[in-house]
């Protein structure tokens, strides 16, 4: 299984009364999985039902769907001209002019405008209400495959990219921990070899010395630490295996290797320790950018 990206593109088709309605859907990042719908007038009542139909293909994300409907949905009226009627008033006018010995002058606004010669028509009627409602969901709903099928294939790109990564921080966890050891071991001879030197002037039991040094030694220790970070990789690779929705646990699992990797920058009393720390915190900000993407 993989994961899903955010962002995705995605278009819907359905036929309806000879004609096409075209939906589109866009998918952008979010912490949640908001939805905006841009539906004609018409087809406002159908947001809510949008809104369901989005939260079966969606876990996380800013998802807008706008929908367009074909011109033959405008139904509105069209005009019908009786011609002959016009013919009779035109030539009545024309008589009425010649008999007043006036110029003939029957303006085409003022000719339409006469009874009889034009008149309004209900255009043709096309598909129901609810043939146009089940139309525009089909689109819908196609949209959102659509986009769904586009994240997957980001969210394939994701994975990949996200497993490298955390091989890459695996390996600066194996060099963090091999130059701890290194410090402990020289620290505790170094503490050995300055007690030793010390002896000849301090009456201190040998057993308490020895315990005053692993104490020292102990604080600098981070073994504890490493085997967490360790714990922590291996669940985030479990998660990039179990496919979406895993953004959310990615980042919780993100923010815990942060703080187990700070305890250990506090404990390192050692400039190349400190720099394997830095390093790291510099790959889990690359690897937290890319979280941002996955659903």
């Amino acid at each position: 299984m993989t994961l899903r990206s955010m962002t995705g593109f995605g278009r819907g088709v359905a036929g309806v009364g000879g004609s096409e309605m075209l939906a589109e859907a866009r998918c952008v990042n979010s912490r949640h999985l908001g939805v905006r719908s841009r539906l004609p007038r018409e087809l406002a009542g159908l947001e809510s039902r949008v809104r369901q139909l989005a939260g079966r293909f969606f876990a996380r994300g800013q998802v807008e769907i706008g929908l367009r409907l074909p011109q033959a949905q405008e139904r509105g009226t069209g005009v019908e001209v009786d011609v002959g009627a016009a013919l009779e008033y035109a030539r009545a006018a024309e008589e009425l002019a010649g008999d007043l010995g006036l110029e003939p002058a029957l303006d085409l606004s003022v000719l339409l405008s006469l009874p009889g010669v034009a008149r309004t028509a209900e255009a043709e009627a096309g598909p129901k209400p609810d043939e146009w409602e089940e139309a525009a969901l089909q689109a819908v709903e196609a949209a959102f495959r659509a986009a769904e099928q586009m994240r997957t294939r980001e969210g394939e790109t994701l994975t990949k990219d996200l497993r490298g990564m955390l091989d890459g921080v695996v390996e600066r966890i194996a060099r963090i921990e091999a130059r701890a050891e290194a410090v402990r071991d020289a620290q505790r001879e170094r503490l050995h070899k300055r007690l030793a030197a010390l002896a000849p002037e301090i009456e201190v039991d040998p057993a308490r010395l020895e315990q005053e040094v692993l104490l020292q030694v102990e604080r600098m220790d981070v073994s504890e630490e490493i085997v967490r970070l360790r714990s922590h990789c291996e669940q985030f690779g479990e998660v990039l295996e179990g496919g979406s929705p895993a953004g959310r646990k990615l980042e919780f699992l993100l923010q815990e290797i942060g703080r187990e990797l700070n305890t250990v920058g506090s404990k390192a009393a050692d400039a190349a320790l400190a720099r394997e720390v830095v390093e790291l915190k510099a790959e889990l900000e690359k690897v937290r950018e890319q979280v941002l993407n996955v659903e």
